[in-house]
């Protein structure tokens, strides 16, 4: 990094811009990041003081973090000068070895302007879980509200589908008895052909038929099976096809090779990440609010991540089932009566970010 950067860096350090917030254990977050490890923060051309917003992320800005828990940074770095009038392009750095991820303004922008869960929560942290803030990244909170809308329902509930999903496939694939596993796979790759239609040309749902039939391979109970009718069909549609219902079928076919344990853990931090995504929509819709640290909830959901409604044969509990329909019909009653606009306020967010790029061309950060 040039040392105009690193001196641009500290100066903003000296003036109180780093807001300090203590990880457990009592080593300060600001400590951290002044460390090697760190140093791309500084040295890297598209960051240092383009740098406009550092936040935790993870476990540690739900509230949900635990010993072993990691230490996971998100953050925002202004597009360069060249990035807006000139060749160069600049969308993310990713650091994996520090589980770090610096946005591009405009790509973070164009994230939170669909309501992206993962991006959306960075604008309502805890005021101390903001490691650093340029005035710029000050604005963008203060007007985080330009950015909400109703989208939210699409993205939101997308993701926690999502996230249910995955759960759903976990314990298929590892715990239920055979039949019931196939019909799942069945279902999982029916699911993926109600979607060929928009994807790929004139494809008819006769063209494959599946179905459940008992089994040829002696080692099963039952099988899915097959029946194609395709003509003057393009191969590289059949194959893409083909590829996908045969990574469904490679997913469960993965049994004996996992630690079950570990699994178990993950299967925990799925569900508590399904109900606090509930929480976080619901907030949304009906208050109009980014709450990313969930106080109110927090019992539960480590109740929920160290296996309170976990049985001992790896299903979930019926309770849990229950509260997450309580929470699904919650999130379509905020639906139905949100305040929210159907878009968000394009022409505040437009307005703002010409604002940001005249600053950045005008060298005034």
């Amino acid at each position: 990094m040039a040392d105009a950067d690193a001196e641009a860096w500290d100066a903003m350090e000296t003036a109180g811009l780093f807001l300090m917030g203590k990880r457990s254990g009592g080593m300060e977050f600001k400590e951290m990041l002044k460390g090697e490890k760190y140093g791309f923060l500084r040295e890297n051309k598209h960051l240092g003081r383009h740098v406009i917003l550092l936040g935790v992320a993870g476990s540690y800005a739900y509230g949900t973090n635990r010993e072993d828990s990691d230490f996971d940074i998100r953050g925002i770095a202004v597009n360069r000068k060249s990035d807006i009038l000139g060749m160069t392009r600049f969308e993310q750095y990713v650091d994996e070895g520090t589980d770090t991820v610096i946005y591009a303004f405009l790509k973070i922008v164009m994230l939170l302007l669909s309501c992206n869960p993962n991006v959306v929560e960075l604008l309502g942290l805890r005021k101390e879980h903001y490691l650093y803030l340029h005035p710029i990244g000050k604005e963008l909170l203060e007007r985080r509200g330009m950015f909400l809308s109703r989208r939210a329902i699409q993205s939101f509930g997308g993701y926690a589908d999502a996230q249910l999903r995955r759960m759903q496939n976990a314990l298929a694939r590892d715990r239920f008895p055979q039949t019931e596993k196939e019909e799942h796979i069945f279902r999982s790759v029916r699911n993926a052909m109600y979607d060929f239609n928009r994807r790929y040309r004139e494809f008819e749902d006769g063209g494959l038929r599946l179905y459940i039939d008992q089994a040829v391979n002696k080692e099963l109970e039952t099988e899915i099976f097959v029946d194609v009718n395709l003509k003057h069909y393009p191969l590289r549609d059949y194959k893409n096809m083909w590829n996908e219902m045969h990574n469904v079928v490679k997913e469960y076919d993965k049994i004996g090779k996992r630690n079950r344990k570990k699994d178990d853990n993950h299967l925990n931090k799925h569900a508590m990440h399904l109900m606090r995504l509930f929480m976080m929509a619901i907030d949304i819709l009906e208050e109009g609010k980014i709450e990313t640290y969930r106080e109110k909830e927090h019992a539960l959901l480590m109740d929920i991540r160290n296996g309170k409604y976990q049985k001992a044969d790896g299903m979930f509990r019926e309770e849990f089932y229950e509260m997450l329909s309580e929470y699904e019909r919650r999130l379509h009653r905020a639906a139905e009566h949100t305040s929210l606009p159907e878009e968000p306020d394009i022409k505040a967010v437009e307005d703002f970010v010409m604002s940001v790029h005249e600053r950045v061309v005008k060298d005034e950060l």
